[in-house]
């Protein structure tokens, strides 16, 4: 079929305007923030976790997201895990677990060990502690090897053994105590590997995020603050000293992993 004049008009339209957005394209390259770094988040649905990524990326950080809601990813399932990380290349110099549950889904931490149901235990335990081990497995071959870099998984305050005074929540405080240790564990291994990698659990203090809206008298920070309290503390930390420490977000003050 022969173009018609209407035909040919079009084309030279649409050719005018493509030679326009190709002019205009250095100068939207430029106007983007300069990356400075590679990170990744994993569990960035979450409220804590899109508010680091938002934080990330402003920050001039290219960021790489995995989430449940939109990926599909299981950090309790070993394939979800494998699959998804594997199909993740290069390195990153931050990489942040934001991931967890207080409780199963309509359910409540327990009160008292009357309260203790043995399958939910469990669900706690895959999603808290087992879910960043196996996380971790694929940890060292997404740092740099020489470079600095730091992994950075959300526990809770709540998970030390010397700093329970209150009792109660047995499955959350078992779980978040069995995250801390294994990634104290996980950081003196790694370290053979990366010896500039700092592994460190993080306690992002309470924040408002649907996993605290059952407790609205306890004081509370905003996901954002707790993002930019997370990011000064990592930037904080050094290699030679900070590698086996548990820290608090706000007040840089180490909080012990068990005191018997």
């Amino acid at each position: 079929m022969r173009p018609t004049l209407f035909m040919e008009t079009e084309m030279v339209r649409l050719m005018e305007r493509r030679e326009i957005l190709f002019r205009q394209m250095p100068q939207i390259t430029r106007n983007c923030p300069e990356m400075i770094g590679r990170a990744l988040v994993i569990g960035a649905s979450g409220g804590i976790g899109g508010a680091l990524s938002s934080a990330l990326v402003a920050t001039g950080n290219e960021v790489v997201e995995i989430s449940r809601s939109r990926d599909g990813f299981d950090i309790s399932d070993p394939g979800s895990v494998a699959n998804s990380l594997a199909n993740i290349s290069g390195t990153f110099d931050r990489i942040l677990v934001a991931t967890g549950i207080l409780a199963p889904y309509a359910k409540r931490p327990e009160k008292a060990l009357s309260d203790i149901d043995a399958e939910d235990m469990a669900r706690v335990f895959a999603v808290n502690a087992i879910g960043p081990a196996l996380v971790l497995r694929h940890v060292t071959r997404l740092l740099p090897l020489k470079e600095r870099a730091v992994v950075g998984v959300l526990t809770a305050r709540v998970g030390s053994i010397g700093d329970n005074g209150f009792g109660g929540w047995y499955s959350y405080r078992a779980s978040k105590a069995a995250a801390n240790q294994i990634v104290r564990t996980a950081a003196i291994e790694i370290a053979r590997k990366r010896k500039n990698a700092i592994v460190v659990a993080l306690h992002p203090g309470t924040v408002a995020t649907s996993f605290t809206d059952e407790y609205p008298n306890h004081p509370k920070v905003s996901p954002g603050a707790a993002a930019k309290n997370i990011l000064a503390v990592l930037d904080g930390l050094d290699s030679s000293e900070d590698r086996k420490s548990t820290r608090l977000n706000s007040s840089h003050q180490i909080i012990s992993y068990a005191v018997f």
